[in-house]
């Protein structure tokens, strides 16, 4: 990271972050160039930390992470315009996050009731309690961290 004196390596800082966020960017590969859609996301505090997120069972996301595993995320909070009477002046504070990783579909209906509670959690901050049909009619895209960086402009 170029901007050393933004650089966040608390964990508990980057837990916040990952918290605060409420939607992730996923990035796939699709031939030529990237594929990245808006995602909202739950999470599992873990060494490395896992992101979940849920999805129609078909389409062009799903067709990319079966003939690709790697992927990465980025996701941001926090992001209040600084105003300044000079346009060259005008800024930012923000929180965010960059990942590299491995992105898998889950065919196990326990781990997909688990991850739609998490996904809930974050989304809503209340629990839910998720049924078998209810994780057997989507998608859970699980996406595991192997690089991670955190910034903060304040």
């Amino acid at each position: 990271m170029r901007r050393k004196d933004r650089e966040v390596t608390n964990r508990e800082d980057i837990l916040r972050i990952v918290n605060d966020a409420k939607y992730l960017h996923l990035a796939l590969f699709d031939g030529e160039y990237p594929y990245i859609v808006s995602m909202h996301y739950g999470f599992v505090d873990s060494d490395p930390i896992v992101f979940y997120m849920h999805s129609a069972k078909e389409g062009h996301k799903i067709d990319l992470i079966r003939s690709n595993c790697n992927a990465a995320i980025t996701l941001e909070c926090n992001v209040i315009l600084q105003e300044s009477s000079n346009a060259c002046s005008y800024t930012s504070t923000f929180s965010s996050i960059f990942a590299k990783g491995k992105v898998f579909l889950v065919e196990d209906n326990e781990e997909k009731k688990k991850a739609l509670e998490l996904i809930m959690k974050n989304q809503s901050g209340k629990h839910f309690d998720i049924k078998d049909n209810m994780a057997s009619s989507v998608a859970i895209i699980k996406f595991v961290a192997t690089e991670l960086s955190a910034k903060e402009k304040k």
